[in-house]
């Protein structure tokens, strides 16, 4: 539910599929299947009792097969006894009717704490919608999805936001020192690595996330 929604059409924005036609798609032993080993960005399910991922299939399917009630939980989430009072219904963003975060930006932001201190040493807005700068309006930041790495000679290099760029800040003032127009967002960590003592920082441009399109790109920079 917290994925596919409350009314199982998915979510566009995160190119979660419907999973109100199914049955018309998938039989049941494949839907078990998937439960058990997940497929693309869902997760496994494996963890789940035999009983537990049959009583999903049949929701799924709407399947007249009975199924052991203790195994079940109900749409409150009690089962065995234990109740959990809160539950989700999905991923609802607050948007304004422009298709915007409907909050004041920055939408994103890169932060760095002195750990001895406990302070903030900088903060900048991380992302940018091009169609708003163009306007005149500053750079707002975007949703990220996506962590940083920190080299040893000081850079801070990530990518992590809708407008596929990769970047490079000073680790000391947050500065930019360098970016890169990626084919797909970056919604992942990257990762550095050294060959024959030269360094570099690889990224992998995958998308499909939040509305975006999907890339199949890893892409490495020599430090």
């Amino acid at each position: 539910m917290r994925c596919h929604g409350k009314d199982l059409k998915g979510a566009s924005i995160f190119t979660v599929p419907s999973l109100a036609d199914v049955s018309s798609r998938l039989s049941k032993s494949q839907i078990l299947q998937t439960l058990s080993t997940g497929k693309g960005m869902m997760p496994s399910f494996g963890h789940l009792e035999e009983d537990e991922r049959k009583a999903i299939t049949a929701f799924l399917t709407k399947s007249t097969e009975k199924i052991p009630a203790e195994s079940v939980l109900n749409q409150k989430g009690k089962r065995d006894g234990w109740s959990y009072p809160y539950f989700m219904n999905g991923y609802q963003r607050f948007q304004a009717p422009d298709g915007y975060p409907a909050i004041s930006p920055p939408w994103g932001t890169l932060n760095a704490i002195n750990l001895n201190t406990g302070e903030l040493s900088w903060k900048v807005t991380l992302g940018e919608y091009e169609e708003l700068t163009e306007k005149g309006i500053p750079p707002t930041g975007t949703e990220n999805y996506g962590g940083p790495v920190v080299t040893a000679g000081g850079l801070v290099f990530i990518a992590a936001t809708k407008d596929s760029k990769f970047r490079a800040f000073d680790k000391s003032t947050g500065e930019v020192l360098f970016e890169y127009q990626l084919e797909a967002p970056g919604f992942a960590t990257p990762a550095t690595y050294s060959v024959d003592g030269k360094q570099y920082v690889v990224i992998a441009a995958g998308g499909g996330k939040i509305g975006m399109h999907s890339g199949d790109q890893y892409v490495a920079f020599a430090l």
